[in-house]
């Protein structure tokens, strides 16, 4: 009988040490591209959710296109979206990244509304009676008591921005989704599992971390809960 192999990668375990030892450079810049991927997108994100939403609060008229439109782009398939964003960027970076800022705009827009029109009518009257113009009262008063809904969506957004990022493999530019979808391919069941689990710990990690910054910066919720 033939003696079976010592290492768990030639016995293809799905829990391997051996493999994270081996291949610790390659998990590394899978990580920093998928943490990039990430971060740039939601940014981007949240840098055109935040007019959008202020566009469609003080014209109601702009609520309802603002809203159709980011919803519909939420519901396209994200290989859909991929190939409509093709003919634009090519096969790039900037493919993935451009289609996660597309999708994140919809959970972003609609918590960065809501908050916005949770404020209270009295506290904005009462600034206005304090002298204060539409943009102080947009930066003092509006956009600080809508933080919580909008870090909501943001903890939301980034959440699902670490899982699609993924769906970027098909491209070659998916972070982790790359090694997951190599692995799969060659049934390298080490690879799969770490470098899902690894998707996991970010997004929970950003998760806490972003509640963390919420906190942080809305400490009057925690006085009314207490």
């Amino acid at each position: 009988m033939t003696a079976p192999p010592d290492d768990c990668l030639a016995r293809n375990e799905w829990v391997c040490g051996d493999y994270l030892s081996t291949r610790r450079e390659i998990l590394w810049d899978a990580v920093l591209q998928h943490l990039q991927l990430t971060v740039v997108s939601v940014l981007l994100g949240l840098v055109l959710a935040l007019p959008l939403s202020v566009l469609a609060r003080r014209w109601a008229l702009a609520a309802g296109p603002v809203l159709a439109v980011t919803t519909i782009l939420y519901t396209i398939p994200s290989l859909a979206m991929f190939s409509l964003l093709l003919p634009v960027y090519g096969l790039s970076e900037s493919l993935v990244v451009a289609g996660l800022v597309l999708y994140s705009l919809t959970l972003l827009v609609r918590n960065i509304l809501a908050g916005l029109r949770a404020v209270p009518e009295e506290t904005r009257q009462a600034a206005r009676g304090m002298g204060y113009g539409p943009v102080r009262l947009l930066l003092t008063v509006e956009l600080p008591l809508a933080l919580p809904a909008a870090m909501a969506g943001l903890r939301i957004a980034t959440v699902s921005a670490v899982s699609l990022a993924t769906v970027g493999a098909i491209v070659g530019f998916g972070g982790l989704g790359n090694l997951i979808y190599a692995g799969m391919n060659t049934y390298f069941k080490a690879q799969v599992l770490t470098a899902s689990v690894l998707c996991v710990v970010i997004a929970v990690v950003a998760d806490i971390l972003l509640l963390g910054v919420q906190r942080l910066l809305t400490p009057w919720t925690r006085a009314v809960r207490a």
